[in-house]
């Protein structure tokens, strides 16, 4: 299990930090926790599932 960090999510996504904070705020993209600057950290498989989800419902 990778855990991943706001700028690498975004990066994987193709979006902006703002917008990856802003999907785990409305709980959108659920985070597995907070890194030392309190920003949330994903895992790695519910990025790609939210990816998926995100292609199939028109995109990001």
């Amino acid at each position: 299990m990778a855990i991943l960090n706001v700028a690498e999510v975004a990066a994987f996504l193709g979006i902006q930090e703002i917008r990856v904070e802003r999907l785990a705020r409305e709980n959108l993209l659920v985070a597995n926790g907070k890194d030392d600057q309190g920003k949330p950290v994903f895992d790695e498989e519910d990025v790609k599932r939210y990816k998926i989800l995100a292609e199939r419902l028109g995109g990001l």
